[in-house]
């Protein structure tokens, strides 16, 4: 760990301010006094306690340290949480960037970045007033209650209140105690970490020496169950190093009661023991990769380019063994003592991705996502800044984690949205944060992908970036071939789910012990019901969306608010029992499947099906080992899976991703489709897929056809610089929330001619969007479009940031909820 790293203080200061961020949206950081004798220990990137109001407490982190006085009175620092820093200088460097680029606080960015047992608030406690006495005849039955559970337990927190009651609204039952003296409020902050512990068993020391051993087992007459616990205890001792008591009791097979006896001889000794909760594999490298002639050329100009640019994009085909490049290039900085951070879009391909990377880089690579807990996430983190762990392979979360000598980050599928946060703030783009990251740390930055965005083929075309073109597949596999199934020549009603082409090339598939993936980019049942006599559609009560219906949970469920609501038997306006299903989901696919294809071995891979921690390796690795033939799925199965075994793809609505009010419609539905298509034939033959549709001249579905990107982008580069649209431009979009409508459309208004007054018809809107309500919110919409000058665009988000300011300062539009989203996808 660099010494320097840190901001060191004199010893004969005699007098240091602290400025502290706090985990709000808080539209500036705070500054606090250091106590004296705290004056030597404190930190930058240490946790402090401190007091924000009358009483709330909050573990802050130390941005800066300063002797001069703030032009404001200052509150104390109460604690210092951590003995050394939790992370370094140069993360605080980042949030900072992203604070102001991406229009939020640095509070946001602590939120989003610490694991949530560092950021710790602090709860109220009621204090029993022992001089009140035990006399509680005036109060009424709740106070009485909660005044006789304080006489016993002397304290409670607010949690403790609420079970207690019955009540979730217990504040004025509490009010009510303090005003009659019975007991006090004070605030605590506690530590939510806990260390796992494990019992471990060891040898006592008087048998540690070779011969009392051999005395004591040579002495042994009665007990086999204990005979077999301490031969079972000395093998794994010696294979293993230390023993738990799960691991002796399973391997030997004996009993709790037998392990006491040894343990009341003293012949062994049990005590708990703080363990790791990540598991960790034994740290051996194996790099032995045979890459092919195309392979070793692009991975000779990778390393070219990323020594004259600090970043360089990968373009290479479906299939071309990308990763493989990747793994040298991480063998290169880890070899090097270079920490390196590999940033995948979906928690869903970090499964197979981890294997992969363990099978070369064993226990040196950890992972980190959001479906790990937060103890878990807290001892990665220690791991990481110490330097324990060299590689990282996670979601976009993991770009937080402190690194201290960060070598190399790899941003793999580098097009995708799930990079873009959403909700809440901070709205971060990972790809280009880690750009920035990259300048930041020296380290250099790997853009990855067969269908890059078009931003960064942009950029990589211009010089900015280096550029590397892949565009032969691994083992000189043809890309697969595209079939077009024109459904307005099928005799059906409605959407066609599976055609008899289709089904026929399934059928085929699987005879010849193939797999076979089916994308369809909508969950559940169906999307949305109608009633056939009326035509009325079940809607959200608290979102203006159409219900989807879930068959399995035979419900209907909001997939913008996660509201679930019983089926309708009668419609509610006719009130006849005649529902019709518009349209597919992957749970319908799945359930068609099922009847009409009886023999063939069905999945589904979606957010309804990947619940769990490990449901998604789980499904993953069925369909590697050939468990399941046709797995069903939504984005999920499109984004970067290896499977060898699949040789035919069907995209079954692909006129559903072309139709949409946006600019970047095309280029979704291009990366969308050539991604799915490239899960085909990867292996031992060219591989086949078919898409329905019933445009299939339609030009980005010609592009498909082709495999080109190239053409696919000139054309649509030349689009967006006639309507000047990004890269052209940067956009930055405006949502305006309220649960009253006429206050969000005033509100709305308000702000748009605030912001045209140094703006002018920059401003668009404001304007209904598609989705007019969520939540119970209505909502309003400007965007705006600035020029590609940094000085303006600078100039451009501070009038947002006082304009906000200066609408929130009117009365009656304080609690209107104004959300900026920079660079939207």
């Amino acid at each position: 760990m660099h010494p320097d790293l840190f901001h060191t203080t004199p010893p004969d200061v005699a007098q240091l301010f602290a400025q502290v961020i706090i985990p709000l949206a808080l539209p500036r950081t705070y500054t606090y006094a250091v106590p004296t004798e705290w004056i030597n220990q404190i930190q930058v990137g240490c946790r402090v306690e401190v007091v924000l109001g009358k009483s709330k407490r909050y573990a802050g982190l130390v941005k800066q340290l300063s002797t001069e006085a703030p032009p404001y009175p200052t509150k104390p620092i109460e604690n210092i949480l951590d003995e050394e820093p939790i992370l370094f200088p140069i993360q605080l460097q980042l949030w900072e960037w992203i604070s102001q680029y991406y229009l939020c606080t640095e509070g946001d960015v602590m939120a989003a970045a610490l694991p949530a047992h560092f950021k710790l608030s602090s709860e109220t406690q009621l204090i029993f007033n022992e001089a009140f006495g035990d006399e509680f005849s005036m109060l009424d039955n709740n106070e009485f209650l909660l005044a006789e559970a304080l006489l016993l337990r002397k304290q409670l927190s607010i949690t403790e209140v609420q079970q207690i009651l019955d009540l979730t609204h217990v504040y004025p039952v509490v009010k009510r105690l303090i005003d009659k003296q019975v007991c006090q409020v004070w605030e605590t902050l506690t530590e939510r970490y806990k260390a796992k512990l494990e019992t471990m068993i060891s040898l006592h020391p008087q048998f540690h020496s070779e011969a009392k051993l051999a005395e004591l087992m040579n002495e042994w007459s009665r007990a086999p169950k204990q005979l077999d616990i301490l031969l079972s205890y000395l093998h794994l001792a010696k294979t293993e190093g230390s023993v738990s008591q799960v691991s002796l009791l399973k391997k030997s097979g004996g009993t709790a009661a037998s392990l006491n006896g040894l343990l009341e001889k003293k012949i062994l000794i049990a005590e708990k023991r703080a363990v790791d909760r990540i598991n960790t594999l034994p740290l051996e490298l194996d790099l032995n990769i045979d890459l092919s002639e195309a392979q070793s050329v692009a991975l000779q100009q990778l390393q070219e380019q990323l020594t004259q640019k600090p970043v360089c994009l990968l373009h290479g085909v479906t299939g071309s063994g990308k990763t493989q490049l990747f793994i040298r290039l991480m063998e290169q900085y880890f070899t090097a003592g270079k920490q390196v951070l590999y940033l995948l879009p979906e928690i869903a391909l970090t499964a197979q991705m981890i294997r992969r990377l363990q099978a070369h880089f064993g226990g040196h690579i950890a992972i980190y996502h959001s479906k790990f807990s937060d103890n878990e996430r807290v001892e990665l983190w220690h791991k990481v800044r110490k330097g324990t762990v060299r590689i990282v392979l996670g979601a976009r979360s993991a770009l937080f984690l402190p690194f201290h000598d960060l070598g190399l980050i790899v941003v793999d599928e580098e097009h995708d949205p799930s990079f873009k946060q959403q909700e809440p703030a901070p709205r971060y783009h990972a790809r280009d944060a880690a750009i920035y990251y990259g300048q930041l740390t020296g380290a250099r930055v790997v853009l990855g992908s067969a269908t890059p965005s078009l931003e960064s083929y942009f950029h990589a075309t211009r010089g900015k970036f280096g550029l590397v073109a892949l565009l032969e597949r691994f083992g000189g596999i043809q890309l697969p071939e595209i079939e077009f199934v024109n459904t307005r020549f099928l005799p059906s009603r409605g959407k066609v789910m599976i055609s008899p082409r289709l089904r026929e090339a399934m059928e085929k598939a699987i005879a010849a012990k193939k797999q076979v993936i089916l994308f369809q980019n909508r969950r559940g049942y169906t999307p949305y019901l109608t009633c056939g006599t009326c035509g009325y559609i079940p809607q959200c009560q608290q979102c203006d969306v159409t219900l989807t219906f879930h068959k399995q949970s035979n419900k209907l469920q909001c997939h913008y608010c996660g509201t679930s609501y019983p089926k309708l038997v009668a419609c509610p306006a006719c009130g006849t029992v005649n529902w019709k299903d518009s349209n597919f989901g992957t749970e319908k696919i799945e359930e068609y499947l099922t009847k009409e294809l009886a023999d063939m071995r069905v999945a589904r891979m979606d957010m309804d099906t990947i619940r769990g921690k490990h449901a998604h390796d789980q499904l993953i690795r069925q369909f590697e080992q050939g468990k399941v033939d046709v797995l069903v799925g939504t984005q999920m199965v499109v984004k970067g899976l290896d499977f060898e075994q699949v040789s035919l793809v069907g995209i079954l609505d692909a006129d559903s991703m072309l139709h949409f009010a946006d600019f970047r419609v095309h280029e979704r539905a291009f990366q969308l489709m050539e991604q799915v298509s490239g899960r085909a034939g990867r292996k031992s033959e060219q591989g086949k897929v078919l898409i329905q549709t019933a445009y299939p001249q339609h030009p980005v579905l010609q592009w498909v056809k082709q495999h080109d990107y190239v053409a696919f982008f000139e054309q649509e580069i030349g689009s967006r610089q006639q309507y000047h649209y990004p890269p052209f431009t940067r956009i930055i979009h405006i949502m305006v929330r309220h649960k009253d409508r006429m206050l969000t459309e005033q509100a709305a208004d308000v702000l748009a001619d605030l912001l045209r007054k140094d703006l002018g018809d920059r401003v668009m809107g404001p304007s209904v969007p598609v989705i007019s309500r969520v939540r119970n919110q209505y909502r309003m919409e400007l965007q705006i479009k600035l020029p590609l000058n940094q000085q303006f665009i600078q100039q451009a988000k501070q009038l947002i940031r006082n304009a906000q300011g200066l609408l929130q300062a009117e009365t009656r539009f304080r609690s209107v909820i104004i959300t900026p989203d920079v660079d939207p996808v």
